[in-house]
């Protein structure tokens, strides 16, 4: 095609948008460095506030927050004015808020870390490999867990568990629960806060996040009621498990059809197995969407080469979508797959055998 018949509005707009995306990447290291060194907490008040104030309430220097602060508002992540900035009160529940339902500074974290592995996945673009959880930075691992741990204080136990057949009542009861893929166990603990008539074993490979859990179990003073293992999805110990739930790592895994033939073996006769997954419609135009760019991004860094470096290579992908999971289930033996809840992050199924 020659230059000539280009259409010119459309290559400005889209260097536009090219430049808006090379933006947003270098902000993103920006809003996790910001987390990393207090600066958002520290302008979390609400009120104006100067380069050189900011710097000496955070023990920085102010021509770096100058810098960082300009950048901040030419995002649109602080408002300037005056010489001074200011953190909306709205932008500080995003971003200043560890106990805020809608935070985020924890995906900023774990995204950041994803884009570490660039060169590693480049290379398995071409050789097909893949890339273990336990190869990446840290700050994948940490990340993930604050940026799913908001979604469960917020959504787990009023509503995600509510909304599954008898599950609360067995929980209340006294159950046995089995958390695969549990990582830094932050879902398993809730829910043992939650029910301390029921016993818990928490399951992931990574030797690593498995060490983690244990502590953070003994902080939170349930650690004579939850047990966490180093297991496949697959190997893991027990049997008659009143609920068997995946938390945001069914499509992580190389074999999930072994996993949930696994958990088919291991439920009791009335039990659950709960899928907790990243939003998704069944097709690939339903996920043209902001929440879908961001999760086929993670898919492309991190979930998919995940799941090729284990056995069985199934890639599932961040965006399987519902028919997908459901016909893994059901190959495995689950007569009954609905979806019981979701909110614009998760899809939330509940399978009965």
């Amino acid at each position: 095609m020659a230059i000539t018949d280009i259409d010119q509005d459309k290559l400005e707009a889209f260097i536009g948008l090219a430049a808006t995306e090379a933006g947003a990447a270098l902000n993103a290291a920006l809003v996790t460095l910001g987390d990393e060194l207090g600066l958002y907490r520290a302008m979390a008040d609400g009120q104006p506030v100067t380069p050189a104030e900011l710097a000496a309430r955070t023990g920085t220097r102010e021509r770096y927050v100058r810098e960082w602060l300009n950048a901040q508002a030419a995002s649109g992540f602080v408002v300037h004015a005056d010489g001074a900035y200011t953190l909306p009160a709205e932008h500080a529940l995003v971003l200043a808020d560890e106990t805020s339902p809608f935070l985020m500074t924890g995906t900023f974290q774990a995204a950041n870390a994803a884009l570490a592995a660039r060169e590693s996945v480049a290379e398995h673009f071409v050789d097909g490999e893949g890339l273990g959880w336990h190869e990446h930075h840290h700050d994948l691992w940490h990340g993930t867990e604050r940026a799913f741990a908001t979604s469960y204080r917020t959504h787990l136990l009023t509503e995600w568990l509510p909304a599954l057949d008898g599950v609360v009542e067995n929980l209340t009861t006294g159950a046995q629960v089995a958390d695969i893929g549990c990582g830094h166990g932050a879902s398993t603990i809730l829910i043992a806060q939650a029910f301390p008539n029921s016993r818990f074993l928490g399951v992931d490979y990574h030797e690593g996040s498995i060490a983690i859990a244990r502590r953070r179990a003994e902080q939170a003073g349930v650690a004579d009621r939850v047990r966490f293992v180093v297991a496949g999805a697959h190997e893991y110990p027990g049997a008659d498990y009143d609920l068997i739930a995946f938390f945001d790592a069914f499509h992580d895994l190389g074999d999930p059809l072994a996993a949930a033939r696994h958990a088919a073996v291991k439920l009791a006769p009335a039990g659950t197995c709960l899928l907790v997954e990243p939003f998704a419609g069944d097709t690939v135009e339903e996920n043209l969407t902001p929440v879908g760019r961001l999760y086929y991004g993670f898919s492309t860094l991190v979930c998919t080469p995940g799941s090729l470096s284990q056995p069985g290579r199934a890639a599932l992908g961040t965006q399987a979508g519902q028919a997908v999971l459901a016909d893994v289930l059901g190959t495995a033996g689950f007569t009954h797959v609905r979806r019981a809840a979701e909110t614009p992050l998760n899809l939330v199924l509940e399978a009965k055998l």
